[in-house]
């Protein structure tokens, strides 16, 4: 529950610097729907885990085109983000994202339904280790250009891993195993017991 409600405030904090009003509810819709869906379908058959993952695939790279335009529009408007906000929240959303991740960690190489949920806590670490290098850059700078450059990486981080959970969940749907699947098996969890 510690880690929940932490995980929680700094999603919440993290709104305050986001300079988009419909970019952090998609966020936390996208994040709710990749774990809701990955423990709803956890013990089902591979086809419809692996169908679940083509969903979770399309919001992953989704959200990685809103991040995409996000940064598109702060450079048009010329927005510059407050850099103390981005740093205090960058660090408090690492500390629970990254909790998470290391719990995650061993379902990094099973099915593309786990390998989402793995993929996206991954990358949100990664991301708030890029805001508080952006809020650095801010606070150097007293531009935006180094949120707009994180924003670019984040984007990429999100459409890679989307990219990379679609292709996996297509092998599984067309019975091929797919690399990393065939290293675990067919269980219903991504590990052996």
């Amino acid at each position: 529950c510690g880690l929940g409600a932490g995980a929680f405030l700094g999603r919440q904090a993290h709104q305050i610097h986001r300079q988009t009003t419909l970019e952090a509810p998609l966020h936390f819709a996208g994040d709710a729907l990749n774990y809701g869906v990955s423990l709803a379908v956890l013990s089902a058959a591979l086809a419809w885990r692996a169908r679940a993952a083509v969903v979770k695939a399309l919001c992953m790279m989704g959200f990685g085109a809103l991040i995409w335009g996000r940064a598109i529009w702060s450079l048009y408007t010329g927005t510059v983000p407050d850099a103390t906000t981005m740093g205090v929240v960058g660090l408090l959303a690492l500390v629970a994202n990254v909790a998470v991740a290391w719990m995650l960690y061993a379902f990094r190489e099973g099915d593309a339904n786990m390998r989402s949920v793995w993929l996206c806590s991954r990358n949100d670490a990664i991301g708030n280790v890029l805001v508080m290098l952006a809020a650095a850059g801010v606070l150097g700078t007293g531009s935006g250009w180094p949120d707009l450059l994180v924003a670019a990486g984040m984007a990429a981080l999100a459409l890679q891993g989307g990219w990379q959970v679609m292709r996996q969940a297509r092998q599984e749907l067309a019975g091929q195993p797919a690399a990393a699947a065939s290293s675990c098996g067919d269980n219903h969890h991504g590990h052996s017991h």
